[in-house]
């Protein structure tokens, strides 16, 4: 399901699949299970870039590397809202990130915007935030 939502746009790159093993070190340093849909995104495209490079979903090690900095970094948390209801998963190659909620468990994807620490919907599911992410490139189509 999800190469074919990413081979309906030109250009856009998806990543080979993500090793069972590359998932269970993402969970592992989450200290959480990865949301299903999210899940299985990986193990087929483990990341995927947009005509303009830009990471719209980020490797399974990436997401891991990214939310673990982003909870535990001293100066993150004096800036910021805390983070540990969210699930970064990629960005917009401005700054602000796609997350999905995560406490509670939600199909919904937000963009947090790093300027006002503001969290806004822009999706009602992983698939589409893809579909609107790759059909309308450029870093602020969900404004």
């Amino acid at each position: 399901m999800w190469r074919e939502i990413v081979e309906q746009y030109d250009g856009v790159d998806g990543a080979d699949p993500a090793s069972e093993q590359d998932l269970l070190d993402a969970e592992r340093l989450l200290g959480a299970a990865l949301p299903a849909d999210l899940r299985t995104l990986l193990r087929e495209s483990n990341g995927v870039m947009d005509a303009d490079g830009t990471d719209i979903v980020w490797s399974a090690e990436q997401i891991a590397r990214t939310n673990q900095e982003f909870r535990t970094r001293e100066d993150v948390k004096h800036l910021y809202m805390p983070f540990d209801a969210l699930l970064f998963v990629g960005d917009n190659g401005g700054g602000d990130q796609f997350a999905l909620p995560i406490l509670p468990v939600r199909p919904d994807v937000f963009v947090w915007d790093h300027e006002n620490d503001s969290r806004t919907w822009v999706a009602s599911s992983l698939a589409e935030y893809l579909r609107k992410a790759l059909a309308q490139p450029g870093e602020d189509w969900y404004r």
